[in-house]
């Protein structure tokens, strides 16, 4: 089992002035490497091997010393590596394609051996001993390190670890569905009851603030220190919402992961979804899929499964007592009353039920699910858990979008104050 474990790192400014030449030079030949991809393409119309510019790297250490002599050797390696990975993902559908490295974003190293863990401290090749937060114990086998630095002028450490023989923690045993939204977070029903979670919106609340500082840093004139000064002023109000998003959705995800063993959630379109130029702000700030993520990770930990249901599924016009199915129901509509069975339903709460009951019918019967408008793509329950589709060969693969490819989205946040609505 692999795990990461993400610690503060606070280097001297010696080692500072070590780990940025570090990155200079990995930033350096993965541009390098890039550029000669782009022409050997361009030239041949193939693509260029990862052995071949990994071998470019003897010859340029000739040429260009400090190579050498700023950055360990392992490091250029993986930049190799990961370009290699770069072009994959793209082939695959799953990124962009590559682009060259700036000095002025985030930067980040990667050492595949010989770091050591020192009492309070990492020990690093070429850097030294560097002094370490480590907010838990560094258990298991040592794979890869990852030095990174934001933009606020940061360094952490990224340890991911080998750990044999893990136990998982098992604990709860219900069911629940839960319905994602914007007025409330998520609304999880567990067949009994349902319990509705507020959304914070932190960019809301910071959104006055962060207008201030860039229109300071907007009169700033290029190249000068004031305008340094205030680029990392805006990085830190960026760096505030993006942290208070990430710790609400950690422990939001935690409490209901504790609580249950399988979780059904929808399969959103959210990349799809953000093309509304009238919410694409508040459906970018909540975070669904980054929530989404972070249920499956943390469930399959526990032996939990996460099962999504499709998403043209009429969760929320279909009467969760007898299933009638209403033919329209627009979005100004939060309560309904069923016409065949007379039943009065709160919008999201009857949605969360479906998404439930839906999820426990797929489940039980084990039947394979057609991922909506994609033929011959199907989608069926894992038993080890999990929460994306899976092709017949069981494959995984990403949430489709229109194209039939695509990811999830990263951003997500919300304070965890439930609002308990009991259920007859």
């Amino acid at each position: 089992m692999l795990k990461a474990v993400k610690v503060r790192l606070y280097p001297t400014t010696e080692q500072e002035i070590a780990l940025a030449k570090s990155f200079g030079c990995a930033r350096w030949y993965w541009n390098y490497a890039l550029n000669a991809c782009i022409q050997h393409y361009e030239e041949t119309g193939k693509s260029l091997k990862v052995s071949v510019y990994k071998a470019y790297l003897p010859q340029l250490k000739v040429e260009h010393p400090w190579l050498k002599e700023d950055c360990y050797s392992a490091v250029l390696q993986c930049v190799a590596i990961n370009l290699n990975k770069a072009y994959a993902n793209f082939f695959e559908g799953r990124a962009r394609f590559p682009r060259f490295k700036s000095k002025h974003h985030k930067q980040s190293i990667q050492y595949p051996q010989n770091v050591k863990v020192m009492g309070d401290c990492l020990e690093i090749p070429k850097i030294g001993v560097i002094k370490a937060v480590f907010h838990r114990p560094i258990e298991g086998k040592i794979k890869t390190v990852t030095i990174s630095k934001t933009p606020t002028d940061k360094y952490f450490a990224s340890i991911l670890l080998e750990i044999e023989g893990a136990e998982s923690q098992i604990s709860g045993d219900k069911i629940q569905g839960i319905d994602l939204g914007l007025k409330d977070f998520a609304i999880v029903h567990d067949g009994n009851e349902v319990i509705k979670y507020s959304n914070p919106k932190h960019l809301k609340r910071h959104e006055k603030n962060l207008a201030r500082k860039q229109k300071k840093f907007a009169r700033k004139v290029k190249g000068t220190n004031s305008r340094n000064k205030y680029k990392k002023l805006v990085a830190k109000v960026h760096e505030r919402v993006s942290n208070s998003r990430q710790d609400f959705l950690h422990k939001l995800s935690r409490k209901l992961v504790d609580e249950s063993q399988v979780i059904v959630v929808e399969n959103l379109n959210v990349k799809g979804m953000v093309r509304n130029r009238k919410l694409s702000k508040s459906i970018s700030d909540v975070g669904w899929g980054m929530f989404v993520n972070f249920l499956d990770y943390k469930l399959k930990a526990k032996d939990g499964q996460l099962a999504e249901i499709g998403r043209f599924f009429p969760s929320s016009k279909t009467c969760s007592c007898c299933g009638h199915v209403l033919d329209e129901l627009t979005l100004d509509i939060r309560e309904w009353d069923c016409p065949s069975c007379g039943t009065h339903h709160d919008r999201d709460s009857n949605a969360a039920l479906n998404i439930r009951n839906e999820g426990i019918r797929i489940l039980k019967n084990g039947e394979p699910l057609a991922v909506d408008g994609f033929p011959g793509i199907s989608k069926v329950a894992n038993p080890k858990g999990g929460g994306n589709p899976v092709i017949a060969d069981r494959g995984c693969v990403r949430p489709p979008t229109r194209k039939g490819k695509g990811q999830r989205s990263v951003r997500s946040e919300a304070r965890t104050v439930p609002d308990r609505v009991g259920v007859g």
